[in-house]
């Protein structure tokens, strides 16, 4: 199973640790990405965000996923105003295990991962192995197609630094 966390309101980087800590408790050898800071998507006038990925073997459903990944944007504060708007918790569910799913709800893989740099490059920090069911393609070959040099977003905190936060 994997996640995407982003956030950009209130105290983001304490919203990624919170969320952390709920995920690490819901999968068996959690890996966590460093965490960085990107700018908003499309340009938008808003403050940075702090992304990271969340990785580990679990048993929920797609469905179980998507419940707990809107559970932890609800405890957060996440407000949906309008498409792209500022989030104080962003939770995308990227991967459950080799499910494909097309519902207007839900879909697996998350079908922007592989255009989303600020996903992309923390996966590889993660799950760089990860392959696609669904495309065949594995994650460290979308960061090569698309250039990542490494030295594009900031580092905020390395590696595994949110997990090990959240088990102090």
């Amino acid at each position: 199973m994997v996640f995407a966390l982003g956030a950009n309101l209130g105290d983001p980087l304490s919203a990624l640790h919170r969320a952390v800590a709920r995920l690490a408790g819901e999968l068996r050898g959690a890996r966590v990405s460093a965490v960085y800071a990107t700018p908003a998507e499309g340009g938008a006038d808003q403050p940075p965000y702090l992304n990271a990925v969340v990785a580990g073997e679990g048993t929920m459903t797609p469905e179980g996923a998507l419940t707990l990944a809107r559970v932890l944007e609800a405890e957060a504060g996440r407000k949906r105003p309008y498409p792209g708007a500022p989030r104080s918790l962003d939770v995308d569910v990227l991967f459950v295990g080799d499910h494909v799913v097309h519902e207007p709800h839900l879909r697996l893989p998350h079908p922007r991962w592989r255009v989303r740099d600020f996903v992309v490059v923390p996966l590889l920090d993660v799950a760089p192995d990860l392959t696609d069911p669904e495309s065949g393609i594995a994650v460290k070959e979308v960061a090569r197609a698309s250039g990542w040099d490494g030295r594009r977003f900031p580092v905020v905190l390395g590696p595994g630094a949110l997990l090990d936060e959240t088990e102090r």
